[in-house]
Formats: structure tokens, C-alpha cells, sequence
């Protein structure tokens, strides 16, 4: 999945995607360890996307953040 991609999800998309990416990621080390798994890049692809995903999910909050009306004093 592109980073253009991600960027047009929702926050419980991103959420969603990110625990797939994670339970993907958990069977892939069990598949190199017994292994099973011929293709081991697919891990550094996975890694990279979960990256991505933590960073949108930190640039949404910062702009949340940054937008909320700050109080006067």
C-alpha cells in the first residue's frame, strides 16, 4: 500500500491496518523461524508500511492539537 493511500484512510482504518500488519508480521517470523517463509523482504515491506502507518497516525494528532483553540489568559 502507497503512503498516498494510507493518507486518504481514516484514524480506525489506520488502526485496523496497522493490528493486520502486526498479526502479519507475527506469523512471517514464525514462518522464517520453522522455515517455511522463502520470500524474508516481505518483512522489511511490512515493517516499512507499520512505519508509515505510526507516522500518519502522529501527524493526525499534531494537527488535532495544533487546530484546538488555545485558551486566553
Amino acid at each position: 500500500m502507497d503512503f498516498i493511500e494510507l493518507k486518504k484512510k481514516s484514524a480506525e482504518e489506520l488502526k485496523d491496518i496497522y493490528v493486520a500488519h502486526l498479526e502479519k508480521l507475527k506469523d512471517m517470523r514464525f514462518k522464517i523461524a520453522s522455515k517455511q517463509l522463502k520470500n524474508i523482504r516481505e518483512i522489511r515491506n511490512i515493517k516499512k508500511e507499520i512505519a508509515q502507518i505510526l507516522t500518519l497516525k502522529t501527524v493526525m494528532n499534531t494537527k488535532k492539537n495544533t487546530q484546538a483553540p488555545q485558551a486566553k489568559k
